[in-house]
């Protein structure tokens, strides 16, 4: 739910609709609506409570269902072709249309995901907005900083499998299974007692082999991912503080045009009047 702006202007009852669309109430009111739809269908889960009143949480999905689809009409006619070029708005569309599929079994699976209504709340709600943003922005740098730990795996889990796959092949007898053991042990479960331990039993030395790669994996790599995150936020957040700026600036900008206009024609209308009276009395 995105502000949408139409520089060009639309005057009439579009024009109003498209105001009331994104004024705060209405948008409040359908975040209300949407925690609500939320809740209902987690209840939905619970046997014994679909037991009791299942026909009732039924009846108020539908209708908060059919709620959405009168709000997202609403404005995309309020905006007009321009709703589909917001991210959000297409967003919005597509959440409300997975839930418009048929409940039958063929369509069991898009039943299921009828809870990403929820995900309107992201929608909704413009911190959440900034925080999905920056997670978009920051993909480029994820994925070299996910090559580069990809890289690392590779060739440890090589190294892995030619150290220990004899002797473990349970859990280095490939390098599939190499890689999978070694992300076992970059996410820290039961990566000693589990793994390693049960290793430097055969081979007293293999701490200098596991050590180094979750220093390199878990306490080097994995933070750069985080870094990037942060950094982006704080690049998107300076982005909106200069657009923040500039706005301010052109509606000051402009503010001061028309005060010079004003004065301009003051000016002039008390030299008109000077020259009314000079004649008068001459």
């Amino acid at each position: 739910m995105a502000n949408l702006t139409d520089s060009a202007g639309n005057p009439g009852h579009r024009a109003w609709l498209r105001e009331w669309v994104e004024s705060a109430p209405f948008r409040y009111t359908v975040l209300v609506i949407i925690f609500i739809n939320a809740i209902v269908l987690g209840l939905e889960t619970e046997a014994s409570v679909i037991a009791e009143v299942g026909d009732m949480l039924h009846l108020i999905d539908k209708i908060i269902l059919w709620i959405f689809v009168v709000e997202l009409i609403l404005r995309m006619y309020a905006h007009g072709p321009r709703f589909f070029l917001d991210p959000w708005g297409v967003f919005d569309f597509i959440i409300v249309a997975i839930a418009l599929f048929p409940a039958s079994e063929e369509f069991s699976v898009l039943r299921a995901l009828r809870i990403l209504r929820a995900l309107r709340l992201i929608s909704g709600v413009p911190r959440m907005r900034r925080v999905v943003e920056a997670l978009l922005r920051a993909v480029p740098g994820i994925g070299s900083v996910a090559a580069l730990l990809l890289l690392v795996f590779y060739v440890f889990s090589v190294i892995a499998t030619k150290l220990f796959g004899t002797a473990f092949p349970q859990w280095f007898g490939t390098i599939g299974e190499s890689m999978y053991s070694l992300f076992q042990i970059m996410t820290l479960e039961s990566w000693s007692m589990g793994i390693v331990r049960p290793v430097m039993e055969e081979y007293p030395e293999a701490w200098a082999f596991f050590v180094p790669f979750i220093i390199i994996s878990s306490f080097t790599v994995l933070n750069l991912f985080i870094a990037i995150i942060v950094d982006s936020m704080q690049t998107l957040h300076a982005d909106e503080e200069e657009r923040t700026v500039e706005r301010i600036e052109t509606i000051v900008d402009e503010d001061t045009q028309l005060v010079s206009d004003e004065i301009a024609r003051l000016r002039a209308e008390i030299r008109d009047l000077r020259s009314e009276l000079n004649g008068r009395k001459s």
